[in-house]
């Protein structure tokens, strides 16, 4: 691996490559950019799933630079908490034979399987995805994940509604009126000015942060198997779905920023991210993904360099040893999830929608027609089906259903009758 990076010369032209880096006066502050651009994103997941904040930020940070590290320091990338995961998460935890450890339990049996995805395309290449989960099947497990949430955040809604009403205004206010990073940022803000209106008029409990150090190691819990909560790892597998387009197209997205052919990086980077979802997973931290809001910041500055990256996951880890900031964060009242969750698993299903519409998927053919018509209301319903103990519901179906109704009509060529 190429440490230290050549230096550049900032002459404001031209891109600043991963291998380069400017002053390390300008290199932090970009980090400090990266270390913003993520972190409404990822805080705002555990706080949805009860998991500890502190934790996800300390294992973020790890992650990233175990990704910088087996990309060989060629791929400029955050690893941030995942949304994918929120639903099998949500369920894990409040299910009978569930909590947090069935749900860490389920996070490294996704990260297992996106590492040994990865080892298979790093020798194999990525055409058999794409036989797998061509963009009809890829948008519609996507948008199921986001949609089948939709009654958390109804609930969420519930307990507020003010608050809540409040904190989507604002998240949509700024999206509209923000220009740049402000708007890259409006669910960071609508959060915070939520927080503050909720504070102000008494819903924030503030009693765990008075008890919480400025400094001290963050909360860690340990991934619990059995056989019994089979159903529960299962429901998490569809997610490997969204996490294999996210990756891919990260390397897509960061190969065009650069000018390079990045596609020989991606087995490495899907089996970084696998590993760092099973470290995270195996201390408390929620799943990590690549994070399209950093390709954001190196497109409106032009510096890709990995340094940066560096610097953001040092700080990560750093703000991760401060269980104060943890507690305040995870004191966000439920009103303000209220508002940014209807917002966000909105936007989760939203980006299955677009992969349609990106892709070019003809719904004259009844066979897209139905994988996606059925799939979705399997999964939104939710549907379920019991064998023996165990039970499977809304996302393992829906992609079951996905899946299945497919790849059959595809295989009798259904879409070419009348």
């Amino acid at each position: 691996m190429s440490l230290p990076w050549r230096y550049r010369h900032d002459d404001g032209d031209g891109i600043v490559l991963p291998e380069e880096r400017l002053n390390w006066a300008k290199t932090i502050g970009l980090g400090g950019q990266h270390v913003v651009a993520m972190f409404g994103a990822t805080f705002i997941v555990p706080v949805i799933t009860g998991f500890p904040p502190a934790t996800t930020l300390f294992f973020s940070g790890i992650g990233t630079i175990l990704f910088l590290l087996i990309t060989n320091n060629r791929m400029p990338s955050y690893l941030g908490s995942s949304f994918a995961f929120l639903v099998p998460i949500s369920v894990a935890m409040t299910a009978d034979k569930g909590g947090i450890g069935v749900a860490l339990g389920g996070i490294i049996v996704v990260g297992a399987t996106v590492i040994l995805v990865g080892a298979i395309v790093h020798f194999a290449g990525a055409t058999w995805i794409q036989m797998l989960m061509p963009p009809v099947v890829a948008g519609t497990v996507v948008a199921l994940i986001g949609f089948n949430l939709a009654p958390a955040a109804r609930d969420n809604f519930a307990a507020s509604p003010w608050i809540a009403l409040a904190t989507l205004s604002i998240i949509i206010l700024v999206t509209v009126l923000g220009r740049g990073m402000v708007r890259r940022l409006s669910i960071l803000i609508g959060v915070i000015a939520g927080y503050v209106i909720a504070a102000f008029t008494g819903e924030v409990d503030w009693s765990a942060v008075a008890d919480k150090p400025l400094i001290g190691l963050p909360e860690f819990h340990t991934p619990t198997f059995s056989l019994d909560a089979l159903p529960l790892y299962l429901m998490f597998l569809p997610v490997v779905l969204p996490l294999l387009a996210e990756n891919i197209g990260h390397v897509k997205g960061v190969g065009q920023l650069v000018g390079r052919d990045l596609d020989h990086l991606t087995g490495r980077a899907l089996m970084a991210d696998g590993l760092a979802t099973v470290i995270a997973g195996s201390g408390g931290g929620s799943a990590t993904t690549t994070y399209g809001e950093n390709i954001g910041v190196m497109s409106a500055t032009k510096v890709t360099s990995t340094a940066a990256y560096w610097v953001a996951a040092i700080v990560a880890i750093l703000l991760g040893l401060s269980p104060m900031v943890g507690a305040i964060i995870a004191a966000v009242p439920a009103g303000v999830l209220g508002g940014v969750t209807t917002a966000l698993y909105g936007l989760i299903g939203i980006i299955g929608i677009r992969m349609y519409v990106e892709n070019g998927v003809d719904f004259s053919k009844p066979k897209n027609q139905f994988t996606a018509g059925i799939g979705l209301i399997v999964a939104i319903a939710p549907f379920a089906m019991q064998l023996g103990d165990m039970e499977f519901s809304g996302i393992v179906l829906g992609t079951l259903a996905t899946l299945v109704v497919y790849h059959v009509m595809n295989l009798l060529d259904f879409s070419d009758r009348d």
